[in-house]
């Protein structure tokens, strides 16, 4: 299906207009790129190779062809939770360290697929060695510590980590439901919705006391939201209907409305609890200062 594309200086339909994005403060580069892609497209040079040899080259560079495709598939699901563990304030590192699996497999692979039958282990193994350190220093080490618990409840850690998971399930089949219309406006207004819901996610991060007030957001809100995208898409695919567009839009706007509006509060009640910690502070010094002034006095020593 065809879809309209444009840019800050295209003319915007009269139904649409544009509208400023606002990205996500914390947003970085995506570690997944065509250094993780070529990794799926380079072994594809055994399979073309494999069936001049004789049936114990055929099968160890089969095996091997199969042992490159998993490490290249562990190394991007590893670049995966690498890059939602640096997205977020809280975060467990990840259970299964996939990258430093896919760098050994990586030497594995490089080194049956080096061996020749009846020759020297020790010029593959070598080989081997030396394809798993190149992968290692190429996509590094998997995230080996939680970041950002100390000193916070491991229990509403837990809570807040959950919610936002799954909120982010939400999100995600918010999108994807969205995608056969093809509708570019639409799409950039789901973006800017998703960046607002996800400022709203890092703040709960960094303060889980505020989830009680917010979990309807990450639950209910966008539970429906996910339930009226793809309502919206199955009628709006056959039917083209502008005001179902309209409607859907429309209700875009608010909820990237409603979700600003609740992060502005959430942070507030984050900037009244320092305030009030700061005052406690300073009335703690204030009761502490005379007797300290009167302990270095010296006409009262």
């Amino acid at each position: 299906m065809s879809q309209r594309f444009g840019g800050k200086y295209s003319p915007q339909p009269q139904n649409s207009p544009a509208k400023a994005g606002r990205p996500l403060q914390s947003a970085r580069p995506s570690r997944l790129g065509a250094r993780v892609n070529m990794l799926f497209v380079l072994p594809f040079a055994l399979p073309l190779v494999a069936f001049s040899q004789n049936p114990t080259g055929l099968a160890a560079d089969l095996i091997a062809f199969g042992i490159l495709m998993l490490s290249a598939w562990l190394t991007r699901e590893g670049e995966k939770a690498h890059e939602a563990w640096d997205s977020r304030a809280i975060a467990r590192r990840p259970a299964f360290p996939r990258k430093i699996f896919g760098s050994l497999l990586s030497g594995i692979g490089i080194g049956l697929a080096a061996w020749a039958p009846g020759a020297e282990a020790i010029g593959p193994g070598l080989l081997g060695v030396l394809g798993a350190a190149l992968h290692f220093i190429s996509f590094g080490a998997d995230p080996m510590r939680d970041k950002g618990m100390e000193g916070v409840d491991a229990f509403q850690t837990e809570r807040v980590a959950n919610a936002v998971a799954e909120a982010e399930k939400h999100l995600s089949a918010l999108r994807e439901s969205a995608r056969p219309v093809a509708d570019r406006a639409l799409m950039d207004q789901i973006d800017r919705f998703s960046a607002t819901a996800r400022t709203m996610f890092r703040t709960l991060e960094n303060d889980p006391r505020d989830l009680t007030s917010a979990r309807r957001y990450l639950s209910v809100y966008l539970e429906g939201a996910k339930e009226a995208t793809a309502r919206f898409a199955q009628i709006y695919a056959t039917t083209r209907d502008p005001k179902a567009r309209s409607d859907y839009a429309d209700l875009l706007s608010d909820l990237d409305t409603r979700f600003s509006q609740r992060t502005e509060v959430l942070l507030s009640n984050d900037r009244t609890r320092m305030d009030v910690e700061i005052e406690v502070l300073r009335e703690r010094l204030a009761l502490d200062a005379p007797r300290t002034v009167a302990q270095t006095d010296p006409e009262h020593s």
